[in-house]
């Protein structure tokens, strides 16, 4: 006994050591002890029939909102297409995406046809939730088939054109800009206009959409909205017999009745 107090009076340090170990001996005989305590407790509840089904998590049905989220989706999609479509400009500038020969292009237009088929025909239409899981993808394809093609045909530009052909698109972009200027004549205009569609020929295949938008822009109508909140008797119609513009837009007078207009003026008539 005196020999381990001596060990002990000239190792105290190892007390330290000892008393971590203790300690985590001890945690760990809690831990196990707490999950013998649950194993019986599932046991005694096993017995009893008193286990609780595993909550079954509810499959997420059609909501007005995700389906006009994607209608939402697929008209933006529309209207990105629409912009190369209806803008001769940018057809011009960017042929391949109005060439369904290329590769990319197909797979869009194929990708867009899917989407339109199985697009519902509102917001409020009754669709299950696999109908609407199968609507998303598709659209989710026509928006990724678009943004390809788009990148592909921002890359190339007129690169699949001969040299003459890149000059006579160069062309029809100059007479373009004439065509829709509004401070150019209506002579002007028709005249590019009619150089266009020549330059164009056997190179570019105008939709009959984009050739009605031209010749909107052509002859400076306005767009159908803006006509009927055109007020009375504004530029959208003829001048009145009284009142109008002359040719440099300055505002012409009435013709004063009969008789003296001032006094330095005055004339007799018989």
């Amino acid at each position: 006994m005196d020999q381990l107090f001596a060990f002990l009076q000239h190792n105290w340090w190892l007390a330290f050591p000892l008393i971590g170990v203790a300690g985590g001996a001890a945690r760990a005989w809690e831990r196990g002890a707490k999950r013998r305590h649950e194993r019986r407790l599932e046991l005694i509840r096993a017995r009893s029939g008193a286990i609780p089904q595993a909550p079954v998590e509810p499959r997420p049905e059609p909501t007005a909102s995700a389906l006009e989220r994607t209608l939402a989706e697929h008209d933006a999609t529309t209207a990105r297409w629409l912009e190369y479509e209806l803008d001769v400009a940018k057809m011009i500038a960017y042929p391949a995406m109005s060439d369904g020969r290329q590769d990319l292009t197909a797979a869009f237009l194929r990708a867009k046809r899917v989407a339109d088929r199985m697009r519902p025909a509102s917001a409020d239409a009754k669709i299950s939730a696999a109908e609407l899981t199968a609507y998303q993808n598709a659209v989710t394809d026509y928006e990724v088939a678009f943004d390809v093609a788009e990148r592909e045909a921002r890359r190339v530009r007129d690169a699949g054109f001969t040299p003459s052909e890149r000059k006579r698109l160069d062309t029809a972009q100059q007479l373009l800009s004439v065509a829709v200027d509004e401070a150019a004549t209506p002579a002007e205009r028709q005249l590019a206009y009619r150089r266009v569609r020549e330059e164009l020929d056997g190179l570019i295949s105008l939709s009959d959409a984009a050739i009605d938008e031209l010749e909107r822009r052509v002859a400076l109508e306005l767009p159908a909205t803006a006509a009927r909140d055109e007020p009375a008797g504004s530029e959208a119609g003829p001048p009145s017999s009284a009142t109008g513009s002359d040719e440099e837009g300055h505002r012409r007078e009435p013709p004063m009745p009969p008789g003296p207009r001032d006094a330095p003026q005055q004339h007799s008539r018989p």
